[in-house]
């Protein structure tokens, strides 16, 4: 059997639509036969490629190109065969039941924002309401954020940080901008509420919003800055800790709880949970008394 053409039949079916949203290109209009973008491969202000829903197949008419999924992401990325095939693999297989897992850019140098504004893409809004999150909890701590990355404009939901960087999520890729670090909300209060991503502070809002008002919180957007925060913990009265449930989470909660006495542990909130985030997604709310 031939197992790279066997790869490459596979890699065919996937869907162009969902493999375009993944590279950050979506619809500008869709039919019951055909959807149309903004071309991938070139500046254009009027939609004039076309994906095929029934044949699964693109064409541009501004290149006179067309194709399947993996000639796409090859002119796309400018990369070869094999390189597309292992970008399609993460998507296989074809038919899904749940969200995908978000692709994760470490390298986020090349990410320039270019604007920023409330949220409103609606693109966003269905993955905030997937996640559990309300569009004015979003609004409340978040932004939609345009940024361009190789030559390509993308969007998606953002959580500034305290040096001006931006976390950046959508359904399909989890990235930020440099400069990287913790995001501090100051309110003046004696409670600091602790906690590890920007998805695990918004389900902070959704579950505990009254404790999050009357909070200062700190959003570390990276375990790695935890120790950097440290110092802010003698100036509260009580530090309220939501670390992941997972050992890096457990280990650092074990260790602050050896040396601050005004450390509480809260993981015991979602607990069987990685993180409240996921509790929330799961459609699991908790008390509020």
């Amino acid at each position: 059997m031939n197992l790279k053409r066997l790869s490459c039949e596979r890699a065919r079916s996937i869907c162009i639509v969902q493999t375009l949203a993944k590279l950050g290109h979506f619809p500008s209009r869709t039919t019951e036969k055909e959807a149309w973008f903004l071309s991938p491969l070139r500046s254009e202000t009027q939609a004039s490629f076309k994906v095929s829903l029934k044949l699964n197949r693109w064409y541009d008419f501004g290149l006179g190109e067309g194709g399947n999924v993996i000639d796409l992401v090859c002119k796309v990325s400018n990369c070869s065969v094999a390189e597309a095939l292992q970008f399609l693999s993460d998507d296989l297989p074809v038919f899904r039941t749940q969200n995908p897992e978000p692709h994760i850019y470490e390298k986020d140098s090349c990410n320039k924002v270019t604007a920023v504004r409330e949220i409103s893409k609606s693109h966003l809004k269905k993955y905030l309401r997937s996640r559990g999150i309300s569009l004015q909890v979003a609004r409340t701590y978040c932004k939609e954020v345009w940024y361009e990355s190789k030559g390509s404009i993308y969007y998606a939901i953002g959580l500034q940080n305290n040096e001006g960087g931006w976390e950046l999520r959508n359904l399909y890729f989890k990235t930020s901008t440099s400069p990287k670090t913790y995001t501090f909300i100051e309110r003046q209060k004696d409670i600091l509420m602790v906690c590890e991503g920007m998805f695990d502070l918004l389900s902070i809002a959704e579950f505990y919003p009254n404790d999050l008002r009357n909070s200062d919180a700190i959003c570390l957007n990276s375990i790695s800055f935890l120790q950097k925060i440290t110092p802010y913990f003698q100036k509260y009265r009580t530090v309220d800790l939501y670390l992941d449930n997972d050992l890096p989470g457990k280990k650092n909660t074990t260790e602050l709880l050896k040396y601050y006495s005004n450390i509480k542990d809260q993981s015991y909130r979602y607990k069987n949970y990685k993180d409240l985030s996921e509790k929330l997604a799961g459609g699991h709310r908790v008390s509020t008394s």
